[in-house]
């Protein structure tokens, strides 16, 4: 989140990543703490994925610092070597305004549905695409696909839109996490006036940093601590 909605794009956004194929990728429990930057403020990021049933999963992040919170989760499943949306919360409080926005992904049907703090014509329904992922489980996708040597291309079907998201590899920067150096390869993804910067270290289920900018400034800066 990072992108899925302008408060918060999902990391994401935060901020957003068919299958974990190779043994190395299988889903494993996890809990990763961020020294994060939000609103020009020091916060504190935990990003967290856990197990729920044999074959679905939570995967969640949480910001927050004394101006704002905020707080992305997306229940899924592995099927067919993919990573499928099942259900979605995103709540943003941020001084006075706050934000609460809940999605459902009927496979069955194959529409997404939104409801809460969204705009009618942003509700739905979208018709679902074999491969679709909400924001925040390509953070997830980027990692798997990269050390799979798989394209980073995706359609993101999250905040009542489909779009397809490509990320480019930049190249590669030593970056420090609990006191070791890692090399870890940065790839970025443009959206006009928005990118996501993500820092990918090989093993480590998450990006280590994930940078997000809009109109050329820095909105949102995760740096991994340390990961459980």
């Amino acid at each position: 989140m990072i992108a899925r909605k302008a408060s918060f794009p999902a990391v994401a956004a935060f901020l957003t990543i068919a299958a974990f194929s190779l043994p190395a990728w299988a889903l494993e429990p996890f809990t990763a703490d961020y020294q994060a930057n939000y609103m020009g403020m020091q916060a504190d990021g935990i990003m967290a994925l856990a197990n729920q049933a044999s074959n679905r999963w939570t995967y969640s992040l949480q910001i927050s610092n004394r101006l704002a919170s905020l707080s992305q989760s997306t229940t899924f499943e592995e099927h067919d070597g993919q990573l499928r949306p099942l259900s979605g919360s995103d709540q943003s409080n941020v001084l006075i305004k706050r934000k609460n926005v809940t999605a459902s992904y009927d496979w069955n049907s194959r529409q997404a549905t939104w409801s809460g703090d969204i705009k009618p014509e942003r509700r739905g329904p979208i018709t679902l695409q074999p491969g679709d992922m909400d924001g925040l489980l390509m953070n997830l996708a980027i990692v798997r696909d990269l050390a799979a040597g798989k394209p980073l291309s995706y359609r993101m079907v999250d905040d009542g839109r489909a779009r397809p998201m490509t990320y480019q590899i930049m190249g590669q920067e030593t970056i420090n996490v609990e006191g070791h150096n890692y090399n870890a390869t940065r790839v970025m993804r443009d959206s006009g006036n928005k990118q996501l910067i993500a820092w990918i270290v090989a093993d480590m289920p998450v990006p280590v940093r994930i940078l997000q900018r809009e109109d050329g400034k820095d909105t949102i800066d995760l740096t991994i601590k340390r990961i459980r």
